[in-house]
């Protein structure tokens, strides 16, 4: 054996991230001149002219190191939400939190890592990574959050509880109310992590996230991010809101500048644009709301969503209808690494590209 193959078991069983496909791909692969993306969960009106002028401004100091721990950024964050800004971490993408979480807090070779089945896998990657034992537990038949597995999965070692809401692929949201009983139930030494990566897109924000109880409860933490509501998805740019001891703690363990400056320039910016971020939320729930008619029109189930997708059920095969709908320059995202065979996932996108793929979707229905 090669001594440089010579590596980790865990590292040695990981598998490449698989990206959903790209609008060139498609292009190139059918011969099309128009495809429509709808399969990332990406911005439907794109970055913000204000950002896009931000990030152009961002290229004069590109020389120059951004400061460690992006004060301002934190600070502008922060006022944002209503927190103390010791609470605030920036990373490349919420991923970096979730990675730095799972670095720092469980001890290798004792704790574990608590999650629902399917899940972001992210949590699972990174915790194997790290040398922690990963329990998944099943969601039930209606996607909802099976509450009380969850709790039974966890012990005194149990070091992280992962949680996603709204979830993805299922768009479902769990209630504060809930969220809190939950957090109330955990073993002493359990942090448990809200994914609040689609939180804007709920109907009523306060009625599904603990951002603003943060102070009653010392064992929660919410990781958010800048790429869907606010469209910056290619800056790498999230963060998490944390206990200030931890934050402090998973500051030193950061990389330094992680954080570069057309994302903090981009952040900052995207932060003052209220404007856009408004018409990005209007868009997206009043077309989730049309989409979610029409498709059940169409025969298709459809999962009632919180988050800016929706996962339904075709009346025909899920697999048949990803590929003719490729085939007619519409990509959406097909479920089955997440176990749903029979189920499909799209993004809500602008009113033109949502009526494209509804449009496609009835050609290959009937």
């Amino acid at each position: 054996m090669d001594p440089l193959l010579d590596i980790r078991e865990e590292a040695a069983a990981f598998t490449p991230y698989v990206a959903g496909l790209s609008i060139d791909e498609i292009k190139n692969r059918y011969g099309l001149t128009n495809v429509v993306k709808l399969a990332s969960n990406e911005n439907p009106l794109g970055t913000s002219p204000v950002v896009k002028k931000a990030v152009a401004e961002s290229a004069e100091f590109a020389f120059r190191y951004t400061r460690h721990g992006n004060p301002e950024l934190n600070a502008a964050i922060a006022g944002h939400l209503g927190v103390d800004a010791a609470r605030v971490v920036c990373g490349n993408g919420s991923d970096e939190i979730i990675d730095l979480l799972c670095r720092v807090k469980p001890r290798p070779g004792l704790d574990n890592v608590v999650a629902c089945k399917p899940c972001f896998s992210m949590y699972r990657s990174q915790t194997l990574l790290a040398g922690a034992e990963f329990r998944q537990v099943p969601i039930k038949d209606d996607f909802s959050f099976d509450w009380d597995g969850l709790a039974e999965a966890c012990d005194d070692n149990t070091a992280l509880v992962f949680v996603t809401s709204p979830d993805n692929p299922s768009g479902y949201a769990a209630t504060a109310g809930e969220l809190a009983a939950f957090a109330r139930r955990l073993p002493p030494r359990a942090l448990l992590v809200v994914d609040e990566a689609y939180v804007d897109f709920c109907d009523e924000l306060d009625a599904f996230s603990l951002i603003n109880r943060l102070d009653e409860f010392p064992n929660v933490a919410v990781t958010r991010t800048f790429s869907k509501a606010y469209g910056l998805a290619g800056l790498r740019l999230g963060y998490g809101v944390l206990p200030p001891a931890l934050a402090e703690k998973l500051l030193a363990c950061q990389i330094p500048f992680s954080v570069n400056q057309a994302a903090l320039f981009g952040g900052l910016a995207a932060l003052e644009d209220t404007v856009h971020l408004g018409e990005t939320l209007r868009v997206t729930r009043t077309e989730r709301e049309r989409l979610t008619r029409e498709l059940t029109a169409l025969g298709c189930r459809v999962q009632p969503s919180q988050a800016n997708f929706l996962l339904f059920a075709p009346p025909k095969s899920a697999k048949r209808v990803f590929e003719d709908l490729l085939a007619r320059g519409v990509i959406i995202r097909p479920l089955a690494s997440y176990g749903l065979d029979d189920s499909l996932r799209v993004s809500i996108g602008r009113e033109d590209e949502n009526t494209t793929f509804l449009q496609a979707l009835k050609g290959v229905l009937a």
